[in-house]
């Protein structure tokens, strides 16, 4: 059952409580800036991605090695500590071989503006992306703040500097 915020807020200032204590789990404010957009959602309830859609009129085309914006139509409120990286869906780049160009995009908990997706199709013939279509899904992680701080050496490790491949040599 989906309720709104306004609703969750006052059962939560009722009881004294959070939003996010209310209701057992962290929350994601998900604001619909445009006609036909869609709130991100689950393929499955285990699902660590929540799909984003196209929020377009019409078809737009994705040609191959062209970089085309594909607008969400949502804007997200994530609580500070927290990061949502953009992922391209498995499905779309296996079978028809696109994903976002960046591969995946990082959208910061200060940032408050439209979540777009620039995509980018590996296939010749391109690729037309329809009004609704789930283009991309969202994963919502904790980050570390860590800043940095300059070292003169750093703590030995068994690795040490072997680089790409090293931890499967004998």
């Amino acid at each position: 059952m989906e309720y709104s915020e306004k609703i969750l807020k006052r059962m939560a200032d009722h009881q004294g409580d959070t939003v996010d204590a209310l209701t057992g789990q962290p929350v994601l404010r998900v604001k619909l800036l445009r006609e036909g957009a869609a709130m991100p959602r689950r393929g499955t309830p285990e699902s660590a991605g929540l799909d984003l859609s196209a929020a377009i009129d019409a078809p737009v085309e994705v040609r191959h090695g062209e970089i085309t914006k594909i607008p969400t139509g949502i804007a997200i409120q994530l609580d500070p500590g927290y990061v949502c990286l953009v992922f391209g869906r498995s499905g779309l780049a296996v079978k028809e071989g696109v994903a976002p160009v960046n591969a995946v995009g990082v959208v910061d908990s200060d940032y408050r503006g439209e979540l777009t997706v620039f995509l980018t199709c590996h296939r010749r013939e391109g690729y037309t992306v329809s009004p609704g279509e789930r283009i991309a899904q969202m994963v919502i992680l904790p980050v570390s703040m860590a800043e940095p701080l300059r070292v003169e050496e750093l703590d030995e490790t068994v690795r040490g500097t072997g680089g790409f491949g090293s931890t499967g040599k004998n």
